[in-house]
């Protein structure tokens, strides 16, 4: 009896097909249907969709360094490991590996959350050598994902930035934000609270694939419009730019502008480590007809390889391909007024936290 290697297959609600093998793996496993059966006794003839585990962990430390020179940040907090949107193509994924788990379904289904990040975070703060800077949330991981409406991490950490007047930016595809305008809306009249809003396409069914589980695009605008109206500064990133997978930057440009955005950036397609055999995969699942055409377009934007990681050309790639994308991207923003107004963040109003359970005596 022969086996015959099965094919991957698009799971419901899941952005990865399959818990591809991480980096420091020995051994790699495929699917194989071995004619017993096995495989049409499922419903569907296939396996039931695997659901999402959170492992609470008690972090040491909170605030991340960041000393690369073309991220806009220096310091980031990310409240959870792996993320639950299920974007495909998340640079963030090969991360998981280095807890001993697949940058595949593993990532999107096995969650960890930090629930200790604000008694943490408070002590962190409260050390006589801290120096505040703007502290971007959610910068690996986004930070509203589904399981934040039960557990309350990012909240957690927003009120003690408030309590601290500790200013933050907020990046996020969720519409979940709006449940702390409460917190953000008097912290932006103080200027020390920014967000921005990531939609990649307005194609609700694109979408849909690409990030399966983060808020329809039509959510996300209704988000920024309702942080715009609090008075909440909002940028949108169009990001990343997919050769012809995505194709609407402009038309995403314009109905953010609409809804109330002030600034906008882009990044290109980034397939480090296990992403680009994950992409491959989905291009196979959702994409076959035109898989080999996008990788072609990546390549010419990559040197010839899926991924260059050299800071200069990671973020907007290089040759033609890349010019023609910023160039689009730059002569939308001038058009619509994108970008005409420098927003920064306030530093100096903040306080040292007291110890957790200890009152000021002033």
């Amino acid at each position: 009896m022969n086996s015959i290697l099965i094919p991957p297959s698009a799971i419901k609600g899941r952005g990865a097909a399959s818990r591809i093998a991480h980096r420091f793996e020995r051994d790699a496993r495929d699917a194989f249907d071995d004619g017993w059966g096995t495989v049409d006794a499922q419903p569907g003839g296939a396996a039931a969709p695997p659901r999402t585990q959170v492992t609470f962990e008690d972090a040491r430390s909170i605030i991340s360094r960041n000393d690369s020179p073309d991220i806009y940040f220096e310091h980031s907090i990310n409240p959870y490991r792996g993320c639950e949107h299920g974007c495909i193509y998340c640079y963030a994924r090969p991360t998981h590996s280095y807890l001993g788990l697949s940058p595949g379904l593993d990532f999107e289904t096995r969650l960890i959350a930090k629930r200790n990040i604000a008694s943490v975070l408070r002590a962190e703060l409260s050390r006589p050598s801290y120096v505040p800077t703007a502290l971007a949330v959610g910068t690996v991981t986004d930070c509203y994902q589904p399981i934040e409406r039960e557990l309350k991490l990012t909240r957690s950490v927003i009120e003690l930035f408030n309590e601290t007047s500790h200013p933050l930016g907020l990046v996020t595809k969720s519409s979940g934000v709006e449940r702390d305008m409460d917190l953000l809306a008097p912290m932006a009249q103080r200027r020390l609270a920014a967000v921005y809003i990531t939609i990649t396409t307005l194609d609700a069914a694109l979408a849909r694939t690409l990030e399966p589980r983060a808020a329809a695009p039509h959510r996300r605008l209704r988000a920024i419009r309702a942080l715009a109206e609090q008075g909440v500064p909002v940028g949108v990133s169009v990001a990343p730019q997919i050769p012809f997978i995505n194709d609407d930057m402009e038309q995403v440009l314009e109905a953010a502008w609409d809804a109330g955005a002030r600034t906008a950036f882009y990044t290109v397609l980034r397939l480090p480590w296990e992403v680009a055999p994950l992409f491959r995969e989905w291009l196979a699942v959702h994409y076959p007809q035109r898989a080999d055409r996008v990788m072609a377009r990546i390549h010419d934007m990559r040197g010839g390889k899926d991924y260059d990681a050299d800071f200069s050309t990671r973020m907007k790639g290089q040759g033609l391909w890349a010019q023609l994308i910023a160039q689009r991207f730059q002569k939308a923003c001038a058009r619509l007024g994108f970008n005409r107004e420098r927003f920064s963040l306030d530093t100096t109003a903040f306080r040292r936290p007291s110890p957790a359970g200890q009152q000021a005596l002033f």
